[in-house]
């Protein structure tokens, strides 16, 4: 006798959490690994005529401040980026003229990095740069910056190669749009940030150089520009969660935590001048969510002997960033602390130096947070994968009921 749906509902709602979390299809980290349609089901047909625009309208670029549309509606946010480079480039062209002078663009520290300082070097081709308060307007900027971006992508990008090959379902095309963002993102960011460590003397995780000649306050254009990118991103990110611009996933909660403990991370590393380990930290959670999505877009686009070889790669990829590299910087924790020079081991904001001895486990126990909560991450993805290897017919919890409704009305009347 064949089970009912019911029956099916009712010894879901007893299995513990992990399983809710294993075969929940919209969970941001687990669920994209369950297939939108049985492994056993033949490819779809792939269907190029069929297009759709889904890119955010504008109501109007007064309306799109006020409610905070701009963050989702690309043409909105596109303006709002293009205005400082208006405005940047008459400044620079005409106050010359007017004044026989050139004078500093107050719309420059939105497009450029500030507090340029003496190089240590005394090289005028090895600048340097401290943080400053004009530091906020850079990072303000680029979350209109990366509004633009991430929603040219999404739609003007992803959207149609998912369409192209066959891909119809709403709620798919959104998660394969935010996936072929995540890729170009983390691909980008991760050789960005793997090119400012070759020129740091922590290169390949050279830990000790976290704390010789600490306070590091000195950054090179790269580092800096690089650090106040990836809070933009992170910004960016929660704004669109904290005012629910898109459609809440299950984990909406989970995602919110994720991003503030993220941004307090940055803030504070930042602001206590130890940069060089943030950026090891960023290299090593960058990388492997290159192949973390690569991952989730062949399994949407159900290509099953691909994805098997991605995920192999992904999880020798992961293990080693992730888990053996965040190991690495611990111990450099707890082991290398006190190479920091005994002047600088004190809480003096006005000297620049914050690594008072109790410092050390502010720094460990976040880490170590962090590595429980990959080691977490990673036992779920290899239980899912060893149950879809070995039963072959791991399946969309979703009803059919609910696929239909995500189904186009074009779609529809074809079929």
């Amino acid at each position: 006798m064949q089970p009912t749906r019911q029956d099916v509902k009712t010894r879901r709602g007893r299995s513990g959490t992990i399983s809710k979390i294993e075969t929940d299809p919209t969970h941001h980290l687990t669920g994209p690994f369950v297939p939108p349609t049985p492994l056993d089901t033949p490819s779809r047909k792939v269907s190029p005529s069929f297009k759709q625009d889904w890119t955010p309208k504008s109501r109007g670029l007064w309306n799109d401040l006020k409610t905070g549309r701009w963050v989702v509606v690309p043409s909105t946010s596109l303006k709002l980026v293009l205005l400082p480079v208006f405005l940047h480039i008459n400044w620079v062209v005409f106050t010359p003229l007017i004044y026989g002078h050139a004078i500093e663009s107050p719309f420059a520290p939105l497009l450029f990095i500030s507090y340029p300082t003496p190089s240590p070097t005394d090289d005028a081709t090895d600048p340097r740069y401290r943080k400053g308060w004009l530091d906020l307007v850079f990072v303000a900027y680029h979350v209109v910056f990366f509004s633009f971006v991430r929603q040219f992508v999404v739609f003007k990008i992803c959207y149609p190669l998912s369409q192209y090959f066959g891909i119809r379902k709403e709620r798919v095309l959104a998660r394969f749009g935010e996936q072929g963002y995540a890729i170009i993102y983390f691909s980008f960011f991760g050789i960005w940030g793997l090119r400012v460590m070759s020129l740091l003397p922590t290169w390949w995780y050279d830990c000790q150089h976290f704390w010789i000649d600490y306070p590091h306050w000195q950054m090179t254009p790269n580092l800096k520009r690089y650090y106040l990118m990836q809070a933009s991103y992170w910004c960016q990110q929660l704004i669109v969660l904290l005012f629910r611009l898109e459609k809440p996933r299950k984990d909406y909660n989970e995602l919110i935590a994720h991003h503030f403990v993220t941004l307090w991370l940055v803030g504070w590393s930042y602001g206590v001048n130890m940069t060089r380990i943030g950026n090891a930290v960023y290299a090593s959670m960058d990388i492997p969510d290159v192949l973390l999505a690569a991952t989730k877009l062949v399994n949407y686009l159900e290509w099953d002997r691909t994805q098997m070889l991605v995920f192999a790669v992904f999880v020798c990829v992961w293990t080693y960033f992730r888990h053996y590299l965040n190991i690495v910087i611990l111990w450099s924790v707890y082991k290398d602390f006190d190479l920091i020079p005994q002047s600088a081991r004190s809480w003096s904001p006005k000297d620049g130096v914050w690594m008072a001895g109790w410092m050390k486990w502010q720094i460990f126990i976040p880490l170590t947070f962090l590595l429980f909560l990959n080691f977490f991450w990673s036992f779920l993805i290899l239980r899912i994968a060893w149950r879809a290897v070995m039963s072959n017919k791991l399946k969309d919890e979703r009803s059919d009921d609910e696929d239909e409704d995500d189904e186009p009305p074009a779609d529809k009347k074809r079929n």
